[in-house]
């Protein structure tokens, strides 16, 4: 066991110890930190605190001991980790919080032998969580916009925003792929497609990252899959659907995106709690994929193997089992790796050297922040001038931005869209007139102000003030509230209906946590209809017989089938953030062609068994059942109010591994197994007023040793014409992409004939390219090429367009 306090004498010329070198790399700082530590210092790196900042700026905040349940002197004696949400736990002044900030990492760093400050983390999914910070659309919202560059701006402003008032690592973005969509976190993911959810994840992480915070994806793996959509409920899945659907995302996003952190998932997948999963968190994780960074824990995690999963007998056993696992950092406060982990190195039930690894690891992100530096300072650059808005116009900008592009018109009959200007509309429903139908529950108004009584801390029009620009007079009327059983408001909506020219009608959510929402976290619902008694407003206002444009604002898709039938128009809308009303009235009014196209399928039947559009052929439609799960609504699809036609699709060629071309001619086209297939297609607005096709290609593997989705993403692109305008979209899809666990539960590229779908939506095929993969079955690794690279060329002009999308 090291106990060694001596300091070090083979130190820098300037008597600088080697720790603090800066010349030297963060391995070889962190090589020379590690044995100058008792057993308290290195356990103390280890574990967050979960603290408030102070909203006076003075410093810690007055129950912080209360939070920690120890005093604040005692737990940061040997130093600290990681301080936990002192922005997101209560509204603050960003400058006021950041001073109270920088006051606690003085002490911290004051108040131990190595003056090592804290790493800071917070909640970034939706915008920095805290108060006054710009309100982005939730990931469903960016799944719909298909913009991963869009994205990466996003996720950019968010870092620099943290970055300004002393924050390192955000925890996000959510990763996991959309698999029941009853499960309350739904409106957290990109996605039920993993291609999506891996490129869309993957430009986050990019533009958190390259402002300088440690993005960490979560949650690694499973989450999602949970039995009957329930939050931390048993997941039981093989361990193909999760190579193939689930664990893709990630390695898309370490790979392509570089982030530095992963955090764990709650869920045990066949019988393994994932927090003491050594399989996934070390062998797959760091010895398969080569993840270097840190890996922290989802909140209370660790004390949740004994608690919860009962597979630890108390504290020690359960910081044991997560440390062999391969979790470093327990979050959010100090428990089972404060004194139950201290108590078990020295009885010798744990491995010192399982504290080592983590804190080399923790150790080295810590100098790759600065946090090591000798000349570091508590207080971020700016502050001091006393002003910093963390609500920008450029934020607010790609906010409104993301929201315009995600808006999805699912149905559009008789072109009763867009709204004509004049006419007497009614405005409909319990989110109509409501801010907080804009917002995620990991916004902080749902997260935090709403439970206060501060407010929003944010101008957010409702759709009622927004559509109120275009038509003065509208009326509303709620009908009833979002979740409770009172229907005395109805009659009223009727009547306003009926009144109308058209009505529109706003149906859907409110997010929140643990029941106190219709969607979020702990918000799982038991089928798919809609909350409280908004689906009798729905049959009572389409029985007036007034043209009624459906508006969905909500964290999941709901069941669209035969009672909906009647509605001319339907809009769907995944919390677009806090300039989603305005957003949705541009939509409504045509003021903004829509482009979002739907990243989950829309369900027709409530009750149904959930299904994604990733089945194999026995997972659809069949004469072998009496259920039906195909959806009102496919994966894709999404309407524009111009047109496009989609033309010469073809095989432009085939290239083996090094390049070399081989003809294309045949039929079908040999595409070796190691090589890469360049596919195009011609997209032409044929109507009268620009806007954006989202080109979607997918695989169909129709023989494989595996039963196979029947299609599946495999790239896309957004590609934008004025009227009349065309262009070709050339995909490069690399035989990689075609990989899937064979039967001996390796990753393989299988010879043999397939297909290439352009398509509209998944179930809209445009065009069939037929290719027969030839060579040998071939093992694709952890190296292997994770994208489609798509090229859009405008026709008639010199200079494409490189998109990330495919």
């Amino acid at each position: 066991m090291t106990s060694q306090v001596s300091v070090d004498t083979e130190s820098a010329p300037e008597d600088r110890p080697r720790w603090r070198d800066p010349g030297l790399s963060p391995e070889e700082r962190a090589e020379a930190l590690i044995p100058l530590m008792t057993l308290e210092e290195k356990v103390a790196q280890l574990v967050g605190v979960w603290v408030g900042a102070d909203a006076s700026g003075a410093g810690v905040a007055p129950h912080q001991g209360d939070m920690a349940e120890v005093s604040w002197d005692e737990v940061i004696r040997h130093g600290l980790g990681q301080l936990t949400r002192p922005f997101g736990t209560a509204p603050v002044d960003p400058v006021l919080g950041a001073r109270s900030l920088a006051a606690s990492q003085a002490r911290i760093a004051a108040a131990s032998r190595f003056g090592i400050p804290a790493q800071v983390h917070e909640e970034c999914l939706t915008g920095f969580a805290t108060w006054g910070a710009t309100a982005f659309p939730t990931p469903l919202a960016w799944g719909a916009s298909f913009d991963p560059e869009l994205v990466e701006r996003m996720a950019g402003r968010i870092g620099g925003s943290m970055r300004a008032v002393g924050v390192h690592q955000g925890l996000a973005p959510v990763l996991d792929v959309t698999r029941d969509y009853r499960w309350g976190r739904t409106e957290e993911t990109i996605g039920e497609d993993p291609y999506l959810v891996g490129v869309i994840g993957a430009a986050y992480v990019r533009g958190l990252e390259r402002a300088g915070i440690v993005a960490t994806l979560k949650h690694f793996a499973g989450y999602s899959a949970s039995r009957g959509g329930r939050n931390l409920a048993p997941v039981p899945m093989g361990r193909r659907e999760l190579a193939d659907v689930v664990l893709p995302p990630f390695e898309a996003a370490l790979r392509l995106g570089g982030a530095r952190s992963v955090m764990n998932s709650y869920s045990e997948i066949d019988g393994v709690p994932v927090a003491a999963d050594e399989s996934l968190l070390t062998g797959l994780l760091r010895e398969e994929w080569g993840f270097t960074g840190t890996v922290v824990s989802d909140y209370f995690a660790v004390r949740f193997l004994e608690s919860l999963h009962g597979v630890a007998a108390g504290g020690t056993d359960a910081a044991g089992l997560a440390l062999r696992a391969g979790i470093d950092v327990e979050l959010p406060t100090v428990d089972a790796f404060g004194p139950p982990l201290v108590d078990g190195v020295r009885a010798g039930a744990v491995d010192e050297a399982l504290i080592d690894r983590a804190l080399r690891r923790v150790l080295i992100q810590k100098a790759e922040l600065g946090l090591l530096d000798e000349g570091w300072q508590p207080l971020p650059e700016g502050i001091d001038d006393g002003s910093l808005s963390l609500d920008t116009e450029e934020g607010r900008e790609i906010a409104l931005r993301l929201a315009r592009q995600s808006v999805t018109v699912l149905r559009n009959e008789e072109g009763i869209l867009p709204l004509a200007a004049g006419r007497r509309v009614a405005l409909v429903g319990p989110v109509g007139d409501d801010p907080m139908a804009m917002l995620g529950c990991y916004s902080f108004p749902a997260h935090v102000s709403v439970h206060t009584g501060h407010g929003l801390g944010l101008e957010v029009p409702s759709l009622y003030e927004a559509l109120s620009e275009t038509f003065p007079g509208l009326v509303y009327e709620p009908g009833c509230a979002i979740s409770d059983d009172d229907t005395s408001g109805i009659a009223a909506a009727v009547d306003a209906a009926a009144d109308a020219d058209v009505c529109v009608l706003a149906v859907g959510d409110r997010a929140g946590l643990f029941g106190r929402g219709t969607s979020g976290e702990g918000c799982d619902v038991a089928d798919l209809r809609l909350p409280g008694v908004q689906a009798e407003l729905v049959r009572a206002v389409l029985a007036t017989g007034t043209p009624v444009v459906l508006t969905l604002l909500a964290g999941r898709p709901y069941a669209l089938g035969e009672e909906v039938a009647g509605a001319a128009g339907i809009v769907c809308a995944f919390f677009a953030g806090q300039r989603g009303g305005q957003a949705i009235a541009e939509i409504l009014t045509g003021a903004v062609n829509p482009s979002g196209r739907l990243p989950v399928s829309v369900p027709r039947d409530a009750g149904g068994l959930p299904t994604t559009y990733l089945s194999p052929p026995l997972g659809r439609r069949s004469e072998v059942s009496s259920v039906d799960p195909t959806p009102a609504f496919p994966f894709g699809h999404g309407l524009s109010y111009t047109t496009f036609a989609w033309s010469d699709a073809e095989v432009v060629g085939v290239a083996g591994p090094a390049g070399d071309p081989s003809a294309a001619r045949l039929s079908p086209a040999e595409w070796p197994v190691d090589g890469t297939a360049t596919v195009r297609v011609t997209i032409r607005n044929t109507g009268a007023r620009a806007g954006t096709e989202v080109v979607q290609l997918y695989l169909h593997d129709p023989v494989a040793q595996t039963t196979r989705p029947v299609e599946r993403l495999v790239g896309f692109a957004r590609v934008d014409l004025d009227a009349g305008a065309a262009a070709t979209v050339t995909f490069e899809v690399p035989a990689d992409v075609t990989a899937f666990t064979g039967l001996r539960g390796t990753r393989i590229v299988e010879p043999g004939d397939v297909e290439l779908r352009f398509g509209r939506s998944s179930g809209d095929t445009t065009a069939v390219l037929s290719l027969r993969l030839v060579g040998a079955e071939r093992e694709a690794g952890a190296d292997r090429r994770l994208t489609s690279p798509v090229r859009v060329e405008p026709v008639g002009a010199a200079t494409p367009t490189e998109e990330s999308g495919g």
